[in-house]
């Protein structure tokens, strides 16, 4: 991958991110149903805490461009966006609608493998295989 086509993969999670969050600020009650009911918290203030993480995340991505601090931007992204896949697992078998977007079980369970390329993407704007994967792979 050349540098302009990571910088702007780079650029653009950070962009991503940054909606998400913002979104998760704006919009508190519609993802209310995103966070399991077995989960501990209040559900507004774990809404309000992901917006601030992916805000900051979002940022990250956008603003940090030495390595190895990139790759470990990348990487809490990927962890952040495993960290909160559980939701969306919660939100498909609780059947619990969000909006037009995800009103039916169709569109909830289409919803969950997108997760993935997600999480690829992360990766792949902080370079972390090339860089810290010497680091976290045991040889």
């Amino acid at each position: 991958m050349t540098h302009v086509a990571r910088a702007v993969g780079q650029v653009a999670m950070g962009g991503v991110m940054l909606a998400a969050g913002t979104a998760h600020l704006t919009r508190t009650r519609g993802y209310r149903v995103a966070v399991p009911a077995w989960f501990p918290g209040d559900p507004d203030r774990v809404i309000v805490a992901s917006g601030v993480v992916e805000i900051a995340l979002g940022a990250a991505l956008a603003a940090t461009w030495r390595q190895p601090a990139r790759a470990w931007v990348g990487l809490g992204t990927a962890a952040f966006l495993v960290a909160v896949w559980p939701g969306n697992v919660s939100q498909y078998l609780e059947q619990r609608d969000a909006g037009a977007m995800l009103d039916s079980d169709a569109k909830r369970l289409v919803r969950l493998p997108l997760q993935v390329p997600l999480i690829a993407w992360a990766l792949a704007a902080g370079d972390v295989q090339r860089v810290l994967g010497p680091r976290l792979l045991p040889r």
